[in-house]
């Protein structure tokens, strides 16, 4: 894409009233617009980076046999009334509306009872079990503050997948596999080395659950962490009691840090699939209620964690998992034909390869654009200039900065 024409606008500074990190970068660099508090378009570059997320939550969900569908926003009242959670005293941040012939609806901000009740059209016998079904969804909470940008949103994207199995033994393996399968998610976005499992309180879900927390100074939470075992509990729920029920003794207190949830699973037994009348039929005939997981990611959320914790002074690092480009391809000395002549070929080649690239082909000061290039952070910056063009053709190398170190390398075009 050339930068041209591109109609988002890098600026100097991010809007009065924004305090995050994440929000600041990526309202100046052009990848979000603030409609209001706690919600954000996504731009054209932001999109990019946020659908680079969502397929990496995609193929990690589909390795452990995740199948994908897409449940309705709109919510039920009866179904979340036979579970006990549309009243406010239960869940306080619903978004509620009415219907014009007055039938009250919630807009949801998840999904176990809907898709419990989806299910019971196709669960009859224990050979349709186990199952997983997940969605990445645009979600709708009432958030009393939402000053952590992406991090704390009332309209977010959710990653939510639910399990379906037989009874407890069966939901544990998913389980645990599911544990794994979250850190390699982190992993592939580059912040694998400050998430840590993390035990904490399960409501409103359940008694207790796990999350993943990601050591940052944003942080809403306090982590407790155990670096040897690569562990944490959440200091508001640190007692004796959470380390028998969760067996994690020999716990050993190691620091405390701030921290950002990313990512939370959670055993749901049988709560949702008995309210809802989600049962099968085992080998002997006898019916049993369906036994239920949930775990839940934001790849909104992620987005701003990221940008939270590898950003610098200059502005935004992408890891190139989920960079909006692979290259940033900057031309100097505009004016001269033959310096943006020779740059025009290199953006047609690399298009031609299908090597993703951002063109800065503006008429602008080289200063601006350097300094524009490190605040919307794509990982490879490729200069040409007339400095480019003095070199001799046959061994004409290329100026390449890794964004992250700010390593220069000299490179051939065909290397790239």
């Amino acid at each position: 894409m050339k930068q041209t024409h591109l109609f988002t606008k890098t600026r100097k500074e991010a809007p009065k009233g924004e305090e995050s990190k994440n929000a600041q970068l990526l309202i100046r660099a052009g990848y979000i617009h603030k409609e209001m508090a706690g919600v954000y378009t996504m731009l054209p570059l932001g999109l990019r980076v946020l659908k680079n997320i969502e397929q990496i939550i995609r193929e990690e969900m589909n390795k452990v046999g995740g199948q994908e569908m897409n449940l309705t926003a709109l919510q039920d009242k009866k179904l979340w009334k036979a579970s006990g959670r549309w009243d406010d005293s239960v869940v306080d941040n619903w978004f509620k509306t009415k219907l014009k012939n007055d039938t009250e609806l919630g807009l949801g901000f998840t999904h176990e009872e809907p898709i419990a009740n989806a299910m019971v059209s196709f669960v009859n016998s224990y050979k349709d079990l186990p199952f997983y079904a997940y969605q990445i969804q645009t979600k709708f909470r009432n958030e009393s503050r939402a000053k952590a940008g992406l991090m704390r949103g009332r309209e977010f994207v959710m990653k939510d997948l639910y399990s379906f199995s037989k009874n407890e033994e069966e939901h544990n393996i998913f389980y645990e596999a599911m544990k794994e399968s979250y850190m390699r998610v982190f992993g592939r976005l580059g912040i694998g080395e400050n998430t840590y499992l993390t035990a904490s309180n399960g409501k409103p879900f359940s008694k207790y659950s796990y999350e993943f927390q990601t050591v940052s100074s944003a942080g809403e939470d306090v982590i407790v962490i155990d670096k040897s075992k690569n562990i944490a509990i959440n200091k508001d729920d640190f007692n004796e009691s959470i380390i028998s029920d969760l067996h994690l003794k020999g716990f050993e207190v190691g620091s405390e840090e701030k921290s950002v949830e990313v990512g939370d699973i959670y055993s749901l037994g049988t709560k949702y699939s008995e309210a809802l009348g989600l049962v099968y039929k085992d080998e002997k005939g006898k019916e049993l209620p369906v036994y239920m997981g949930s775990y839940g990611m934001s790849p909104t959320r992620l987005m701003g964690t990221i940008v939270e914790v590898l950003s610098d002074e200059g502005g935004i690092v992408w890891p190139e998992s989920v960079a909006p480009f692979k290259y940033h391809l900057v031309l100097l000395n505009a004016d001269k034909e033959e310096v943006k002549e020779y740059a025009d070929s290199i953006y047609n080649s690399l298009q031609e390869k299908n090597i993703e690239v951002l063109y800065d082909d503006r008429d602008k000061p080289a200063g601006e654009k350097f300094a524009d290039s490190d605040l919307i952070g794509i990982p490879k910056r490729i200069v040409i200039s007339q400095k480019t063009l003095d070199q001799s053709e046959d061994e004409r190398k290329l100026e390449v900065k890794d964004r992250k170190t700010g390593e220069v390398e000299m490179l051939l075009e065909g290397e790239l």
